[in-house]
């Protein structure tokens, strides 16, 4: 039986998403919420004004357009708890809970979560003074040159300096300036490491896990990275460095 899909988002990611849920002979419509112009009124695929803010009026609004499954794109829906409300409310959620989000939403618990498990991590210290954050710059035993806004700055909070006075500086633009509003009252402070990214990324129930190709994302603006981090510049998969 066919049936309603519900993607949350507006950018690239639930493009691809609702594109590719709409080839499945499962799925009799895709709505996307806001969505964009890519995904208004493309063949099973339709965008939806309803609330992504609002989960009670959402939940509504899945049980109104008899929605089977929702499947969430963005890191702010999933830290506000839309998982977590979907599914107290009965509507079938595909997305990681608050709990869970905290690892994207949050990168000071992401750190302690991986020296917690004892998973290789660039060496760190978390930060709310910003004196204390630059005297841990100019001390420390390795290069503590890449400072971070804590929580969610839209994939652009991470400043990559190329000495010590600019990492300084960057940690009074987040936490003094409030470049990134909120998200930077806690700075984390990481080491430099040099070399290429690679992501690997996957599809998990809580106990399948389903890799995808590894992918390579470029961050900086400009040619031979010579600009300010981004939210993504672009990417490509597979990505040869991982074999």
């Amino acid at each position: 039986m066919a049936e309603r899909v519900l993607v949350i988002g507006s950018g690239g990611r639930e493009h691809a998403l609702a594109w590719k849920l709409a080839q499945s002979p499962h799925v009799k419509h895709v709505f996307v919420a806001p969505g964009n112009a890519g995904t208004a009124d493309n063949g099973k695929i339709s965008n939806s004004a309803v609330s992504v803010s609002n989960h009670a009026a959402l939940a509504q609004f899945c049980r109104d357009q008899e929605i089977r499954l929702v499947v969430v794109g963005p890191e702010v829906p999933l830290a506000a708890g839309i998982v977590d409300d979907l599914t107290a409310a009965g509507v079938r959620c595909f997305g990681p809970t608050a709990k869970a989000a905290q690892l994207e939403s949050s990168k000071s618990f992401s750190k302690a979560f991986l020296d917690r498990h004892e998973i290789p991590t660039a060496r760190w210290k978390s930060f709310t003074d910003p004196k204390a954050a630059c005297s841990f710059i100019n001390s420390a035993s390795f290069p503590a040159l890449v400072v971070k806004a804590s929580g969610l700055a839209a994939g652009k909070g991470v400043i990559v300096a190329s000495n010590k006075e600019e990492a300084c500086k960057a940690v009074a633009e987040i936490m003094q300036d409030k470049t990134f509003g909120t998200a930077g009252e806690t700075v984390v402070v990481e080491e430099l490491l040099e070399g290429e990214e690679v992501s690997c990324l996957c599809f998990t129930d809580g106990i399948t896990i389903a890799p995808m190709p590894p992918a390579q994302d470029h961050k900086r603006l400009m040619d031979g990275d010579e600009g300010p981090n981004t939210g993504g510049m672009g990417a490509y998969s597979p990505a040869p460095q991982v074999k």
